[in-house]
């Protein structure tokens, strides 16, 4: 057990999918799992363990923010042992070639969070995903037929922007979109060694101001996850 997750040893599989919302967690393992088990209540941030295609999988709500998820990330890696960590989530897209439903891989993720910059001391880190996560979740995602980006996203600690345009900068620069965990996940995976991905599913479009109706969320996101659980556990 850890601090926030009550979960004993051996219940934690070595991968796990994270999505923010605890819902969505129980979702996850109620749609995609054999045999799920909840092997977390504690704050109401459901996780399950179950098993996909006949691999051992855990899924865990992590909630919102990066400092957060970034509790959960450390307990799974240090008190659990977990290797692979993917994010499943949803994203506001930057630039009018990502569509509302696509999917985005991010490759890398900008911060406007003092977290890192705490961390390393005022000085700039780049937080990446695991190349051969990223490279199987492309390919699987292409092999089912999604319109899919790999490419930089931004971690934002700020929800509602005072400028509604601010985010203008950042397309400039060309990143993809905007969510607010990804740059936590590949920090913590860094410094503990082990693999992560940020998947996400455009649900809200900050230049064209369009969004998705919660069942056309809630069908995108399953092949999200779906594309997850494939290149997550086709790696190991």
């Amino acid at each position: 057990m850890s601090v926030h997750l009550s979960a004993q040893e051996g219940q934690i599989a070595p991968t796990v999918l994270l999505p923010g919302d605890p819902l969505r967690a129980q979702h996850i393992a109620q749609t995609f799992l054999e045999n799920p088990v909840q092997h977390n209540g504690v704050r109401g941030m459901l996780g399950f363990t179950g098993s996909y295609k006949g691999k051992a999988v855990s899924v865990q709500g992590t909630g919102m923010g990066m400092p957060s998820a970034g509790i959960y990330i450390q307990e799974l890696i240090e008190g659990y042992g977990c290797t692979t960590l993917v994010r499943v989530g949803t994203a506001g897209s930057y630039q009018a070639e990502v569509h509302l439903r696509d999917l985005v891989i991010g490759q890398a993720a900008c911060t406007d969070s003092n977290l890192n910059f705490t961390r390393f001391g005022g000085l700039s880190y780049a937080p990446i995903a695991d190349f051969g996560l990223m490279a199987a979740a492309y390919a699987r995602a292409r092999a089912h037929g999604y319109a899919v980006h790999v490419g930089n996203i931004m971690s934002s600690d700020i929800f509602y922007q005072d400028d509604p345009t601010s985010f203008q900068m950042w397309a400039r620069y060309g990143v993809l979109a905007v969510e607010m965990e990804a740059a936590a996940l590949y920090t913590l995976a860094a410094k503990f060694g082990v693999r992560a991905l940020c998947l996400l599913t455009i649900s809200d479009h900050l230049v064209t101001h369009e969004v998705t109706s919660a069942e056309e969320r809630q069908t995108t996101f399953n092949g999200m996850v779906e594309v997850a659980l494939e290149a997550a556990l086709g790696t190991e």
